[in-house]
């Protein structure tokens, strides 16, 4: 698999995994698969500085280039079958179209594909000789460093991938103190707790079986954001 479409994979499962209450086992992984490879999260680098607008010039965009793809092929040739084998099948059931086709085309030495090795080149160069655009003061920004040090375009896809709510709703909650989250979790881990025992008086057996289930699991878990938002939605939706 190309490395362009395993990263456009990777960021798609950490975008979905935040909407299926996955996330954090999911950046679990990421971590260590990921941040903790040296080789692994070098290429994630030089794959979001190449889909990067820079604004540099002709002549220090074909430098750019140059450098990039030197650290590419020190490091993609180090990279063991075991350690590709592992982060592919991590993403095996994900479906994407690769993202960074233009800078894997620009990293293949398959003489046969020069045409779009070339055709790729210029498409890489043009987006990095463009002027970053300048965010609106008005978007929401997430301190970042608070969700594991997370390759710097990597978290930011996978923000992009949330709506409004959901980031106003996680920027809340990573900036609340410890102390006032575990405290407003402990009373919400409460409440769920009242309202699933007072559903068990009018239900038939299975049902007040699953019921005891889900009380003994509340019961046991302990305060996260990530729990604390799984635990405040079940609230609303008992």
């Amino acid at each position: 698999m190309k490395f362009g479409l395993l990263k456009t994979k990777i960021e798609k499962l950490l975008t979905e995994s935040y909407k299926k209450n996955t996330f954090k086992k999911e950046i679990k992984l990421f971590k260590t698969l990921v941040l903790e490879n040296k080789k692994f999260s070098k290429l994630f680098q030089v794959y979001n500085e190449l889909s990067s607008n820079k604004g540099l010039d002709e002549s220090m965009a074909n430098d750019y280039i140059n450098e990039c793809i030197k650290i590419y092929e020190n490091s993609i040739n180090k990279i063991t079958s075991k350690e590709f084998s592992l982060l592919e099948y991590w993403v095996k059931d994900v479906q994407s179209k690769n993202e960074y086709e233009s800078i894997d085309n620009l990293f293949t030495n398959d003489i046969t594909l020069l045409e779009k090795k070339i055709s790729s080149r210029k498409i890489v160069k043009e987006s990095i000789k463009k002027k970053p655009i300048e965010k609106s003061k008005d978007v929401v920004k997430l301190p970042l460093a608070t969700m594991i040090n997370v390759a710097n375009k990597t978290f930011s896809t996978f923000v992009e991938g949330l709506n409004e709510s959901e980031k106003l709703e996680l920027k809340n909650l990573l900036t609340t103190p410890e102390q006032e989250l575990k405290s407003n979790f402990n009373v919400v881990k409460h409440d769920v707790l009242q309202k699933l025992s007072s559903l068990k008086e009018s239900v038939d057996d299975e049902t007040k079986n699953k019921i005891n289930e889900t009380i003994e699991k509340v019961s046991s878990e302990e305060c996260d954001v990530l729990t604390y938002v799984k635990l405040k939605n079940l609230k609303e939706n008992l």
